[in-house]
């Protein structure tokens, strides 16, 4: 049995909704398809950039105290296991 299904209802000025249905065709894929591959791809893409967010603010702070490396990391993990 396939997971239940929630339709949602998305408005978009003429343009935008034309060029999402010629982006559908030229793919191959049905609007629920794509539009479901567009959301994968910008979620990914967002919890991608709060990594590189988090590194930048935590790497400065690392090296102020000392780890330099991954082999420091790992260390500090599992320095009281």
């Amino acid at each position: 049995m396939s997971p239940k299904r929630v339709a949602v209802t998305v408005s978009l000025p003429p343009e935008l909704a034309r060029e999402f249905d010629k982006l559908a065709k030229d793919q191959a894929k049905n609007k629920s398809q794509l539009f479901r591959d567009m959301f994968r791809t910008y979620r990914r893409y967002h919890l991608e950039q709060e990594f590189y967010e988090l590194q930048r603010y935590g790497a400065p702070e690392a090296r102020k105290k000392g780890i330099l490396t991954e082999a420091d990391v790992e260390a500090l993990v599992f320095q009281d296991r």
